[in-house]
């Protein structure tokens, strides 16, 4: 296999990258628009939350990539130049948290919403992946040499971990775990005792998790005390949604559900 893998479609050759996630755009959004449960939230409230997830994701995808490399960031930025290229997954995810809940506190809006977004997510991320995969050594995802079964040459006669290929089989594993609770959320009359936005902190803290380990077999600057800046920002979002979803248990009668973040 050559890699990037272009694809035709007639006389046009498509960037594996380009389409991937402009698929994983798309379909994830169509998927959130037909598997989302009715909220009674108003269009322009919607329309308020969705700006704030994308406002959100956008500027954490940005911001978390910047602390990749701390040196080469301030070197550019003392030279004016401007960092455009570059994101990171987490970052837009923890962003996009970020981003919902605020803009839920702004709006008035007091009830979850994550649990629909938890479906849509995945299949984006896994289409996102099957991209960077095909795109190879420009993407920059893969891993760290290795002699594994599993290795892949991205074109350089180096047999590297596919760390994207490992990512979504990860996220293959963890739609299956998470069935029940989204059978529990779908329930006609909610399952007793199921709090809603629980499925989405389940997965974002699987999430989290799985990408603390994996970036130990990614060939990334580790500047922060042998972390790098992925494995911090999960850090700090596996802190918050232990506390969350333990708080939740532990102190689950005193507090509204309502008022329990997504």
């Amino acid at each position: 296999m050559e890699f990037p893998v272009y694809l035709h479609l007639g006389s046009w050759r498509i960037h594996p990258h380009v389409l991937f996630e402009s698929l994983a755009y798309f379909i994830g959004f169509r998927v959130y628009l037909w598997t989302r449960r009715p909220s009674g939230m108003s269009k322009l409230m919607s329309l308020q939350i969705l700006a704030g997830i994308i406002a959100g994701a956008a500027i954490g995808a940005k911001l978390l990539f910047w602390l990749e490399d701390p040196a080469a960031t301030w070197e550019q930025l003392s030279q004016f130049h401007l960092l455009w290229g570059g994101k990171t997954i987490v970052g837009g995810l923890l962003g996009g948290l970020i981003g919902v809940e605020l803009t839920k506190r702004w709006v008035g809006w007091k009830h979850s919403t994550g649990d629909d977004f938890v479906y849509p997510l995945m299949i984006g991320l896994g289409l996102g992946r099957i991209g960077c995969f095909l795109t190879g050594l420009d993407d920059h995802t893969y891993g760290t040499p290795t002699t594994w079964i599993t290795g892949v040459d991205f074109g350089d006669g180096i047999l590297r971990h596919p760390t994207q290929l490992y990512e979504i089989f990860f996220l293959m594993i963890l739609a299956l775990l998470l069935i029940p609770l989204y059978r529990q959320s779908r329930g006609k009359i909610q399952h007793e005792g199921y709090v809603s936005g629980r499925m989405f902190q389940f997965f974002m803290a699987g999430y989290l998790l799985f990408r603390l380990v994996i970036e130990w077999i990614k060939p990334t600057l580790h500047p922060y005390f042998g972390l790098n800046n992925i494995q911090l920002a999960c850090i700090a979002g596996l802190i918050y949604y232990a506390w969350l979803i333990g708080g939740r248990r532990r102190f689950g009668r005193s507090i509204p559900r309502s008022q329990i973040p997504s």
